[in-house]
């Protein structure tokens, strides 16, 4: 049995008797762990697969979001981001995927309201960026932040039948916002690169996430941000943050993806191998997109 199929068979033993996964030692569903083990298990035909997509069919509330957990309240996340991604990755039937990007076009981040455009841009000055451009938050009634944003754009981009006027507006704006919440030694932080007047630190996997959704080479905060991270994944412990970063190369068809891949095998291999969902699940999507298997979250133009 080789790597990968060892790794798939351990996150099917994982998935719970009602269908889809935990993360930690929680035994009520994700929705996020979920869909990367969905998305890991997507060229598999298995009980835990069927029972995880069922699970995200059930989940799905009323107005096309899906909650965080399993039983959270029917507001709805950034999760349905994520959701709409899998689903489309797995050859899951249309309707919940188009309810769900009809939610992602009402939805924006706070700063996107004209009132919190005018707050930002005259009392709270704390946090340095443009309100004009928006993206999409953690949860509704929110700033925007970066990886709800990101998975969001992606969202939009892969759902081409549903990408007219409004959508691709909607895309265009979210791209600005990562743009202008960049940071200034290139990479992105969570939500802003600046605040009271001093650059953050980026983080790996968020940065990551956002060269995903950033593909052109020629955008002006993509070179930065590949220089900061092929410099920051060398010192990278973080199985998680490492398979975010190899999907981030192999998108931009990067060498550190290999290096990434490399490090990463050698960790699954180990005495105290890799023992989350998220991770193992996400180590099978990036070495599957570095050999050109399948990339969940490849947006084809």
């Amino acid at each position: 049995m080789g790597t990968l199929e060892r790794i798939q068979v351990e996150i099917e033993n994982r998935s719970l008797t009602g269908g889809g996964w935990a993360s930690g030692n929680s035994r009520r569903a994700g929705i996020e762990t979920t869909c990367y083990a969905l998305m890991a298990l997507h060229d598999r035909r298995s009980i835990a697969r069927d029972r995880g997509i069922d699970l995200l069919f059930r989940t799905q509330n009323a107005d096309g979001s899906w909650p965080a957990f399993v039983g959270d309240d029917p507001d709805g996340c950034w999760t349905t981001a994520l959701v709409a991604i899998a689903l489309r990755f797995l050859g899951a039937r249309t309707a919940p995927i188009e309810k769900s990007i009809r939610w992602l076009l009402g939805n924006k981040g706070r700063e996107g309201h004209w009132f919190w455009k005018w707050k930002f841009r005259t009392v709270d000055r704390a946090v340095q960026f443009n309100p004009d451009k928006y993206g999409w938050s953690w949860f509704p009634n929110t700033v925007s932040w970066v990886v709800p944003t990101a998975f969001s754009v992606i969202a939009l981009e892969q759902y081409t039948p549903c990408c007219r006027t409004q959508p691709m507006i909607r895309i265009q704006l979210g791209k600005d916002m990562l743009r202008d919440r960049s940071c200034p030694q290139g990479g992105w932080n969570a939500g802003n690169g600046i605040v009271f007047g001093s650059a953050l630190i980026p983080h790996i996997d968020t940065t990551a996430i956002a060269l995903i959704a950033l593909t052109a080479e020629s955008d002006s905060v993509v070179v930065p941000g590949l220089n900061w991270l092929r410099a920051a994944r060398m010192n990278c412990s973080s199985a998680y943050s490492l398979a975010w970063s190899a999907i981030a190369f192999s998108v931009h068809v990067d060498a550190n993806a290999h290096r990434c891949i490399a490090d990463l095998r050698r960790m699954l291999w180990a005495p105290n191998a890799i023992s989350n969902v998220e991770a193992l699940s996400l180590a099978v999507i990036a070495i599957k997109t570095a050999e050109r298997i399948g990339n969940p979250f490849e947006v084809v133009i």
